[in-house]
Order: C-alpha cells, then structure tokens, then sequence
C-alpha cells in the first residue's frame, strides 16, 4: 500500500501540477477505450436490433438517441458532482453507472423488446457521461499547464483501442454465429421467427461480460488510488465556487466558447451518423457479404482514426493546430461527397477513409474550446457544456436514418453528414485566422 499512498506532485493554485503523475494518468487513460468500446458496440446493435425488431433506418437511429441523449442530460449534474466532490468521486460513480447498464443487458436479452435495451444503452451512457465530463478535463489537468493539449491528445489516442476491441467483440460474439442475419430471418415467420429473434438478442450481452470484469477492476484500482484535486483556487484558498447561473452568463458572453461547443455538436453527430451506418452501407451495395464480413469495415475505419491521430499529434507539433484541422476537415468532407456519390464499393472505402480525417477532432476541439475560458473557475462546468454537445450523436444520426428512408438510399443519406463536416471546416478556418490576427 505504500506505493498507492505517495505523492510525487505539487498542487497548483490554477488547478494543474507541477509534474504530471505518471501511474495515475495512465489510470485515467485507460478509462478513455471504456467508452470508446462502448460507443462502437452500438454500431453493432443498430445492424442486430434492425433486422430482430424490423425496424426502419430512423427508428435504429433511437439506439444512439439513448446513448447520446444519456450524455446530454447528466453532463451538468456530473460537473456538479466534480464541483462538490473530486474528478475522482465523479469518476467512480461514472464507472458504477457503467456497470449498472452493462447488467441491465442481461434481463434486456430474457425480455427482448427494444425499449429495454434502450433503458440499458441509456444507463450505460449515464455512466459515460459521468466519466466524459471528469476525464477530459481531468486528464488535461494532470500535469503542467503547458502540455494539456498534449496530454488530452494521448488520453484520446487510446479511445479507437476500445472502438476496435468493442467492434472486435460484437464481430465474433454477436455477429459470429450467423452469415447475414436479414438473409436467415427472411425465409422464417411467425413465432418461428421470434423464437430465432430471441435466441440472437441472447447473443447481444456476451461482450458486456468481458467489459463488466474490466470495469471493476479499474474501479477497485481507482478506489486504492490517492488521486490530485486538479481544481483551480486562489492563494488564501477563500475563493467562493462559482454557481451554475453565474457559470451559464460568464461562458455566454464567450462567442468562441460558444462557437467550439456548436462544432463539437456538429463533429460528434457526424461522426456517429458515419459510423452507425457504414455497417449498412456495405450490406446495401454488397449484398452477398455477411454481417461479420460488414463488421469488419468498422475495425479499419477504427484503425484509421487511430491513425490519424498519430499523424495528426504529429502534425500539430509541427503546425498551428487550427491549420491542421482545418486541412484535416476539408478533405474529410471530400471524402464523404464522395462516399455519396460513387455507385459502388468504393463509397465504403471513402467512409473508412473520413475516419482518418476524423482522428484528432474531438480532443483538439475539447481543449480548444476549454483553452477560451481564461478564468479557470468556471473549469469544470465549461467542460460539461462541451460533453452535452455529445447530443449531436442522438439528432444527426436520426436525420440521416429519416433521410435514407425519405430517399430509398444509404448511400444518399451520407450527404448528411458532409454538410456537418463542412460547418466543422469553417470553424477550425476561422479560428485560424483568429489566431493569425491576435498572434
């Protein structure tokens, strides 16, 4: 216990560390691929729950209107829990509530209706929401003010590990078992239909078994962990916490904070849209492969992300990181016009190829938009604000569900989240120039 017990950092007046604590922001980062699993087996279900409950595109876009309206609503409660308590209470209780929705698929698998497992994705993203809020902003403060961005950046680098492992498991533990399950349920009705139906909802909570071991044993680790308080204060330790109402009127006199929460919004409901349906692209313009073979697209998509975070840690080193997001935006735009447009297998390529240019997005703009804050008082609420642009998740992809159906085409529908990728490109070029004009 005595290595849990030692402290090698000194606690800042501004909320950062002299040092950053190496065991203890690895710890931290290695919640970051918890959600990250979790958000990719939801790519997983959509494609399952469509075909089991025969459900139209808008309708399977409710699977991630749960999971990112979870978000929404608890990411100011989670920033008061952090005002009140610690990053590291907030954290604990995040995993809880993690844990609580991945036993909540057990009874949803017996029950087998959709709203079911609905409540259970909404549960889980309870908990992530929970862990989004002190993560992000936690693992940007643990160390010099200096490095944040970096810090942030490397914590982030670790969450297309989880996608992959997530998409890993629903790929041989949901999807193994069966060839193209649209194909094997067509031919089967009435309560021979449902009897199958069930049996593959069964399939659904074998992955959440592997997570809900992981889950307690960072939480037991967590617990045993001294962890540093990371919140700002003034000399004399006499400065009164901001309210919520005072938070809200000093970030909406913000128009650049105001403005990366909007992108944030935008980034993340595209991101979603693209990889809920690049599962059902590929079904659609290949029907001959099976829904493993489709998963498999989702893990290089991952892959790429992955990827292009390491560049893009690299190119931001070297550049201004507005130029390379702004680069990194417009490209990615390209290659969802071109993922809507071309009539054929290549589309879903130039849907794995978007996810290279989505590698950096999220974190740059999370810090970016916290960077705007200049008291840091207002810290951990600002975070919060910009976690509920998660939301993003729960409309765009039910925007583009409903476009698909209106249209009668998948492919089409990615026009959708081209137009989000577009307002993104605007904000990183105007931040940029903002930055040219005041450096």
């Amino acid at each position: 216990m005595n290595f849990f017990s030692k402290r090698n950092w000194v606690q800042l007046s501004d909320g950062y560390l002299d040092r950053t604590p190496i065991f203890q922001f690895i710890l931290v980062s290695l919640i970051f691929p918890l959600w990250g699993a979790a958000a990719s087996l939801n790519d997983i279900l959509i494609t399952q729950f469509k075909t089991v409950f025969m459900l139209n595109d808008a309708a399977t876009a409710f699977v991630q209107s749960a999971f990112y309206g979870g978000y929404f609503l608890i990411a100011i409660p989670a920033s008061l829990v952090i005002k009140k308590s610690s990053y590291k209470f907030a954290i604990m209780l995040g995993l809880i509530f993690y844990i609580v929705g991945c036993s909540l698929f057990f009874p949803a698998s017996q029950i087998a209706t959709y709203s079911m497992f609905l409540v259970a994705i909404f549960a889980i993203a309870v908990g992530l929401s929970f862990l989004e809020t002190s993560c992000d902003t936690y693992s940007s403060m643990l160390g010099p003010k200096k490095s944040a961005n970096i810090r942030l950046n490397i914590s982030q680098t670790l969450v297309p590990l989880g996608d992959i492992a997530g998409i890993v498991l629903g790929k041989f533990l949901i999807f193994g078992s069966v060839g193209n399950l649209a194909a094997e349920m067509s031919n089967l009705h009435g309560a021979e239909r449902i009897a199958y139906g069930e049996q593959m909802l069964q399939l659904t909570l074998q992955p959440y078994k592997y997570i809900l071991v992981i889950l307690l044993v960072i939480l037991i680790i967590l617990a045993l962990t001294p962890m540093p308080a990371s919140k700002a204060i003034n000399k004399d330790n006499q400065e009164k916490r901001p309210s919520l109402k005072e938070t809200l009127q000093y970030l909406m006199k913000n128009a650049r904070f105001k403005k990366g929460v909007m992108a944030q919004f935008f980034y993340v409901g595209m991101q979603t849209a693209v990889w809920s349906f690049t599962i059902r692209l590929a079904l659609n313009l290949n029907n001959s492969i099976s829904d493993s073979d489709a998963a498999t697209f989702m893990i290089y998509s991952y892959i790429a992300w992955f990827i292009g975070k390491l560049f893009a840690n690299y190119f931001m080193h070297k550049f201004s990181v507005t130029k390379v997001l702004t680069i990194y935006s417009a490209l990615g735009t390209i290659t969802l016009l071109l993922t809507a447009t071309i009539p054929n297998m290549t589309a879903v390529y130039m849907a794995i190829l978007t996810s290279f240019f989505f590698g950096p997005e999220w974190p740059t703009i999370y810090a970016h938009t916290l960077d705007t804050v200049a008291d840091k008082k207002y810290t951990e609420t600002a975070g919060a604000f910009i976690v509920m642009a998660i939301v993003g998740g729960a409309f765009i992809p039910a925007i583009q569900g409903f476009v698909s159906d209106l249209s009668g085409s998948m492919q089409i529908s990615f026009l959708v989240p081209m137009i989000c990728y577009i307002i993104v490109t605007s904000y990183f070029y105007f931040e940029h120039k903002y930055e040219l004009k005041n450096n």
